[in-house]
This record gives C-alpha cells, sequence and structure tokens, in this order.
C-alpha cells in the first residue's frame, strides 16, 4: 500500500509512542507540518530540543487546528479533556485516531466529539518499551509489530486505507478488529502480565531488608523481566487498569482460579499435573518465537 502524504499531522501527547511516530513521519516524509503538543512544559523544550516536530504548543486546540491527521497519544485520563479541547476545531476531513491499549475508553471519550465529516478511527501500536518521554521514542521501534484498529461501524474506507498506509510505513502489521473484542485480548496478553509483574515487584519490596537486598543482588532471569514489565510508565498503566477493568477483572479471576489449581497440585505433590501445564505453557513460547513476536 502507498504511504499517504498529511499536510498537518498534530501528535498529542509526546512520549515514547508519539515520540517514535514523530521520527517515523520525519523519516518517511508522511507529513509537510508535524505539530508536537503535550501538557508539561519540560516535556515540550525536550522535544524541542530533539527536534522531533516542526511546531510545538501546550494548547491541543492549537495543535489539532487545521490538521489532517491528529493522533491522541496521552493517557486515557487525559482523553475527554483533550476531546473537549479539539472537538470545535477539527476540520472537516480531518483522521481522528490513538495510540491507547484500551479501544473501549477511547470510543467512550473520543467519539462524542467528532463533528460531523471528521473520520475517526481508534487505533493501537502494540509496540513500545518499560521507557517513558520524548527522548526514548524511536522509529524502528513499530518494525515488525501489530497495529490494531478498531474503526466504528460505517467509518470511511479511504480514511482506514490512508490510516494503515500510514502504520504499514512505520514498518506494522495492520488487522481489524472490534473494540470490546481487541480490549478483551489485551487484558491477557498485556494488561494482566503487567498487573502480575507489579505485584511479584512489590511483594519483593515488601520484604524484611536483608532479604530483599539477596533479592535483588541475585536476580535470576524471571525477576528480572518482572522488573522490565514493572518500570513501565505507572500513569499511564494506572489509566489502562481503571479504563478497561472489567475485562482485566474478568481474567484476573480466571488467572486466580488457575494459580489455586497449581498450588494445590503442588501441596499435594500432583507431579505429573505440573509437568503437563509446563509442556503446554513451553508450547505457547515456541508459537510466540515463530511468530517473530518474541
Amino acid at each position: 500500500m502507498t504511504a499517504p502524504r498529511f499536510e498537518r499531522a498534530a501528535i498529542i501527547g509526546i512520549g515514547l509512542i508519539g515520540s517514535s511516530l514523530a521520527r517515523v513521519l520525519r523519516r518517511d516524509d508522511l507529513a509537510g507540518t508535524i505539530v508536537a503538543c503535550t501538557r508539561r512544559a519540560e516535556t515540550l523544550e525536550t522535544a524541542r530540543g530533539l527536534r522531533i516536530a516542526d511546531a510545538y504548543t501546550l494548547d491541543p486546540a492549537e495543535a489539532a487546528r487545521g490538521a489532517d491527521l491528529v493522533v491522541v497519544a496521552a493517557p486515557h485520563s487525559a482523553y475527554a479533556e483533550i476531546g473537549a479541547r479539539i472537538g470545535p476545531v477539527l476540520a472537516p476531513g480531518a483522521i481522528l485516531t490513538d495510540v491507547g491499549s484500551v479501544k473501549g475508553a477511547a470510543l467512550r471519550d473520543l467519539q462524542p466529539i467528532v463533528p460531523p465529516g471528521v473520520h475517526f478511527i481508534p487505533g493501537h501500536p502494540v509496540a513500545g518499551t518499560e521507557h517513558s518521554g520524548p527522548a526514548a521514542g524511536f522509529a524502528e521501534m513499530f518494525d515488525g509489530r501489530w497495529c490494531i484498529l478498531t474503526p466504528p461501524a460505517g467509518s470511511d474506507a479511504v480514511a482506514l486505507q490512508r490510516l494503515t498506509g500510514m502504520w504499514e510505513s512505520a514498518g506494522m502489521k495492520v488487522v481489524i478488529m472490534d473494540a470490546a473484542h481487541h480490549d478483551l485480548v489485551l487484558a491477557i496478553t498485556s494488561h494482566l502480565p503487567h498487573l502480575i509483574a507489579y505485584t511479584i515487584v512489590g511483594t519483593a519490596i515488601d520484604l524484611e531488608d536483608t532479604l530483599k537486598s539477596e533479592v535483588i543482588k541475585f536476580s535470576a532471569g524471571g525477576f528480572r523481566d518482572f522488573t522490565r514489565i514493572a518500570a513501565s510508565d505507572p500513569v499511564m498503566w494506572r489509566d489502562v487498569f481503571l479504563s478497561n477493568r472489567e475485562a482485566v477483572l474478568a481474567m484476573l479471576q480466571r488467572f486466580t482460579e488457575d494459580l489455586t489449581a497449581l498450588q494445590r497440585a503442588i501441596r499435594w505433590g500432583e507431579g505429573d499435573k505440573l509437568e503437563e501445564l509446563f509442556t503446554r505453557t513451553r508450547a505457547i513460547r515456541r508459537s510466540i518465537i515463530e511468530a517473530n513476536q518474541a
């Protein structure tokens, strides 16, 4: 698919994902003007120093005015306020999208403010690191990863094609999915693992000082992996869990039941059950590697 070119692309929220996308737009010449917007002056000055964009502002309305692409890349808790600010200035024909990992929240907070003639297509580039801020971004972060788009019924086909082309230019594989289904899938593949990682690292924090120091000193691969995940942006993940609470709680209940069964197998020395489980889960890892998502 031929990559589109936008006259003015506004990125509202210039953290890890937003700054990485800005770098893609610059690298591939996908926008005549790139506007970076954030709510903190210090973050905006960092982005200015990195020359991520062509224009910089603290005002979402100023960023979105006249833009034919508006990308909301802020935490979910800011969506409603951003929507209220940009709604009156969105230009007919413009594409409004986001990069959040809870699509139900995007539909709830942004769809009501979309004026006639503006194409709202929520999106989720499933990529990232544990780092945050504009300096953490890099254009290659999207290479070989999935981008999930959740267009509402009746979405404009040309707008969807243009947005798909942008993410494909970034190196992503694009798939279309129902928003509610997306939130359920991500609850188990992303949200629950982060919740477990935060919990395990939190348990280590609460250990006695001598034991805690040894846990840190002798951290093996498993615990190191958990600390990497638990180092992710706390504001973003607070918002994810609250925005996708129903799906997260449903998956957490299933996990709790499975954990109880595992606890029982260990208590009663049921080695065959443990080996069966570990064999099945090992196969999942192989599947992930074969899908180039390791």
